[in-house]
C-alpha cells in the first residue's frame, strides 16, 4: 500500500487523481482523514483558496470568537475532544483541526492559495476538469474522478451588510465581523453593534470588557440560552473511562439532546418558549424588558438559538457594560446612529454583525461537457447529490445541531460510493428522477427555517423533494441511517 507521501508525490506528478476535496477546513481535513481510512491507496488533494488550514475558524478573528455547539458534536467522530471546555474558542479549535491533519499526515496533500474558479464534467472521460486560480493572474489545470466540494456555503470575500442611509457620513471606523481589523482599539470607546445573532452576542460581552459602552442594536430579537463552557459529566467520564468510550457517550447524550430540543420546538413550541424566556428572565431579573429585547416573532428553531456560554452575555448587561436597544435605524449621523423612534445612539466604532452572503457550492461555475449547470434546475439527493451531476458530493452540516456530524456522515457516504464504484467496475454514478418522481412537490433546500441570510439565497440552491432519497433531512439519527446503511443501489443513483 502507497503511503501518504508516496501518493503525494505521484499525485503532484500527474493530471488525474482519484478524488480532489475543495477546502481545507473542518470539514475538508475530516473527509481527508475519513478517505485515508476506507479508501487507502486512493489518490487525492485538498485544494484551499486560502493560505492557511481552517475555513471557518482561521478567516474569523474578531473578540470572543467561539463556537455556538459544544465540541463532542462539533468534533470529528474518530477524534475525541480532550479540552475541558466544551464550548471552545476559535483558536482552540483551529488548533484541532490542525492536529489532525498532523496526526493524520493530511499537510502533505494540501495545495494552499488554489481557488477553485470552473469545474467541468466529460461523459467520455468520467472526469472533471478543474480550473484553479493560483495568483499572480495565472490557472492551472487538475483532473480527478470523484469531486468532494467541503468549500461550506458561505463567502469568504464579503460578509452581509445592508445598505445604510449616511453611511459616508460616520466618521469612526465601521467594521464587519467577517474582516476584522486586528489593529483596532476599542478601549475606552463607545461601540454600536448591530445585529440579534450569534456574532452579536459574542461580541458584546468580549468588546465590553475594555470598550467604555457597548450597545447591542437589533431590529428583532432571538432566543438566547445560557449554558455553562465545561460538561461536567464529560469531564468525570474522562477521568474514570477510556477516552474514546467517554467521548462516544458524550456525543451520544449531546445529540439526543439537540434533538430533543428541536423536536420540542416543532410539537410544543409554545411551551419551549416559554421555558426559554424564563430562563432570560431569571439571568436579567425581574424588572427587565425582555419582552422587548428577548422576545422574538418567531418560534424556537425558526432560527437557530443563540448560545451564550456561562452567561456572559446576561452578566454584561446585568453590570451596564452592554445595553439591549431594539428599534430600526434611519440613518447613520457623524457621531453614532439616529433611530427611527427618535433616540440617537452615540458611538465612536460600529460594528456591522448583519450575516453572511450564501454561495451556492463555493461560487464555482460548474459546467456538463461545456453546458453551464445551474444548480437551481436539480433536486437533492439525500441532501448531498444533486440530479443529473454526476461523481459530485457537496457537504452541508446542519442548522439545528452542529455542523460536523453531518459532516461526517457525509464523508462517510462519499468513501462508500468511492468504494462501490471500484467494486462494481463502474466510473460514473449520478441521481436520477424515477417517473414517480417527477411530480414531486419541491421544497427549499433548507426548509422551516427563516433566517435572513438563508431566506435571501435558498432559491439559488437546488430543490429538495417530498420523498426519500429527494429530502435534506435535519434529523441525525434518520441520516445515520440513510447515509451510513442505505442502499447505494437504490433504483435512484445510476452507475455507469
Amino acid at each position: 500500500m502507497a503511503t501518504a507521501t508516496d501518493q503525494t508525490a505521484s499525485a503532484a506528478g500527474r493530471e488525474t487523481l482519484d478524488v480532489i476535496i475543495i477546502g481545507a477546513g473542518l470539514s475538508g481535513i475530516g473527509a481527508a482523514a475519513h478517505l485515508q481510512e476506507n479508501c487507502p491507496g486512493k489518490s487525492y488533494l485538498i485544494l484551499e483558496a486560502r493560505a492557511d488550514m481552517g475555513g471557518t475558524w482561521d478567516l474569523f478573528r474578531y473578540p470572543g470568537i467561539r463556537s455556538d455547539s459544544d465540541m463532542h458534536t462539533l468534533g470529528y467522530r474518530f477524534k475525541p475532544w480532550r479540552a475541558a471546555k466544551a464550548i471552545a474558542d476559535g483558536p482552540a479549535i483551529l488548533n484541532y483541526v490542525k492536529e489532525t491533519a498532523d496526526e493524520r499526515g493530511i499537510n502533505p496533500h494540501i495545495r494552499y492559495q488554489h481557488k477553485l474558479l470552473k469545474a467541468d464534467w466529460s461523459e467520455t472521460d468520467a472526469l472533471w476538469t478543474l480550473s484553479i486560480d493560483v495568483g499572480e493572474n495565472q490557472t492551472t489545470t487538475l483532473r480527478c474522478r470523484m469531486l468532494l466540494m467541503c468549500s461550506g456555503y458561505y463567502s469568504y470575500e464579503q460578509g452581509y451588510t445592508p445598505d445604510f442611509a449616511g453611511r459616508e457620513d460616520f466618521t469612526g471606523p465601521v467594521v464587519h465581523p467577517q474582516h476584522w481589523p486586528q489593529d483596532l482599539d476599542y478601549r475606552n470607546k463607545r461601540v454600536v453593534i448591530i445585529g440579534s445573532g450569534a456574532t452579536a452576542m459574542t461580541l458584546a460581552p468580549a468588546m465590553a470588557e475594555q470598550a467604555a459602552q457597548v450597545t447591542v442594536l437589533q431590529r428583532s430579537p432571538t432566543y438566547v440560552v445560557s449554558r455553562p463552557d465545561k460538561d461536567t459529566l464529560a469531564n468525570a467520564m474522562r477521568s474514570v473511562l477510556p477516552e474514546t468510550w467517554a467521548y462516544a457517550i458524550t456525543r451520544w447524550k449531546n445529540v439526543l439532546l439537540q434533538q430533543f430540543i428541536y423536536r420540542r420546538s416543532r410539537t410544543r413550541p409554545e411551551q419551549l418558549k416559554a421555558k426559554l424566556l424564563h430562563m432570560v428572565s431569571k439571568e436579567l431579573g425581574p424588572d427587565y424588558d425582555v419582552a422587548t429585547h428577548f422576545t422574538p416573532s418567531y418560534n424556537p428553531w425558526d432560527q437557530r438559538l443563540c448560545l451564550v456560554p456561562n452567561a456572559d452575555l446576561f452578566k454584561s448587561i446585568r453590570t451596564g457594560q452592554t445595553e439591549m436597544v431594539t428599534d430600526h435605524i434611519e440613518r447613520f449621523t457623524e457621531q453614532g446612529i439616529q433611530l427611527k423612534s427618535g433616540q440617537t445612539l452615540p458611538a465612536d466604532i460600529i460594528v456591522t454583525a448583519t450575516g453572511l452572503n450564501l454561495k451556492v457550492l463555493g461560487g464555482v461555475s460548474f459546467s456538463l461537457d461545456g453546458k453551464p449547470l445551474d444548480f437551481a434546475d436539480t433536486w437533492s439527493y439525500k441532501g448531498l447529490m444533486y440530479s443529473g451531476v454526476p461523481n459530485l458530493v457537496f457537504t452541508f452540516g446542519y442548522i439545528n445541531a452542529s455542523w460536523t456530524l453531518r459532516a461526517d456522515l457525509t464523508a462517510e457516504f462519499f468513501c462508500r460510493l468511492v468504494n462501490h464504484l471500484d467494486e462494481t467496475g463502474t466510473h460514473s454514478c449520478r441521481p436520477r428522477l424515477r417517473e414517480t418522481d417527477k411530480a414531486m412537490t419541491p421544497r427549499p433546500f433548507i426548509d422551516d427555517f427563516s433566517a435572513g441570510y438563508m431566506q435571501r439565497m435558498m432559491h439559488r440552491f437546488p430543490k429538495q423533494g417530498d420523498r426519500e432519497p429527494w429530502v435534506n433531512t435535519q434529523y441525525y439519527k434518520r441520516d445515520r441511517k440513510l447515509l451510513r446503511h442505505g442502499a447505494l443501489e437504490d433504483g435512484v443513483l445510476s452507475f455507469r
